[in-house]
This record gives C-alpha cells, structure tokens and sequence, in this order.
C-alpha cells in the first residue's frame, strides 16, 4: 500500500474545514490525524490490544 504524500493530505485536510475556521481549528484537525495514524501503526506493528482486552482492563461490558 502506497502512502499518499503529505502536502496533499495537508490540502485535504485545509478543504474539509469549514469557511470560517480557525488556526485552532487546523491545529486540531492536524493532531487528531496525527494521533489516528499513529494508532494504526503501532496496531499493524501487533502493539495494540483487541476489544476484549480493553474491555477487560477497565473492567467494562459490551453495554457500557
């Protein structure tokens, strides 16, 4: 899988902001990005937990 170059991820993420948004509003956009694909890559390098194991480790059910 290719990954797409950042300068047009940048121009994506600039064009789902609404008219009025803030420098706030990218920097925001900008670290949730961040935090997602950082998240996808510790999982598909096996660092993550499944479901079941989060689930067990703060002591939760499926109708919390």
């Amino acid at each position: 899988m290719t990954q797409p170059l950042v300068k047009e991820e940048v121009y994506e993420l600039v064009d789902s902001l609404p008219d009025g948004a803030t420098w706030e509003d990218l920097r925001h956009l900008v670290y949730v990005r961040t935090a997602i694909e950082q998240g996808r890559k510790s999982a598909r390098e096996g660092r993550g937990v499944s479901t079941e194991e989060a689930f067990a480790e703060f002591e939760l059910d499926e109708e919390d």
